[in-house]
């Protein structure tokens, strides 16, 4: 299947950091896609939500980076893995030992074909933010089905 400038097999989707020091690859399907209204998630994105979808571990493979990958966080709830190099945020969730991988949807360098599909935290959205969707909304975490 065609993505972007190259030929993937197995719809694969690439994803890289700002610099193209991190790349990566993911095989669908995606577990969920959300947008988190959390403070942490706001103050490292430096806008009002952090996107992101997730992915069982044996999805993913990280192709280039592991040495740029930086991990702030850890203990604190979902950690902030982001390039070193640039400051682009990458990853999330239990980064890097999780069972999931929590990928920020800015990264995809091709369409991942999942589209968010709710809010989380939106008790601590900033006070400026207005959601416009109508995406389902949940003051803290979405429990897992």
């Amino acid at each position: 299947m065609k993505r972007g400038s190259g030929t993937h097999e197995r719809n694969t989707i690439r994803g890289s950091c700002l610099c193209g020091g991190v790349r990566f690859e993911v095989d669908p399907p995606f577990i969920q896609a959300s947008h988190c209204h959390c403070q942490r998630c706001r103050k490292h994105s430096g806008t009002a939500v952090c996107t992101q979808t997730r992915v069982l571990r044996e999805q993913f493979r990280l192709l280039q980076g592991d040495e740029l990958i930086k991990v702030y966080g850890k203990g604190e709830g979902a950690v902030k893995a982001f390039c070193s190099n640039c400051g682009a945020s990458l990853f999330g969730g239990d980064w890097p030992d999780g069972a999931q991988v929590s990928i920020r949807m800015g990264a995809f360098d091709d369409d991942p074909g999942i589209r968010p599909q709710f809010h989380t935290f939106v008790a601590d959205r900033a006070p400026w933010d207005t959601i416009t969707d109508d995406l389902p909304q949940y003051p803290e975490r979405r429990k897992q089905k």
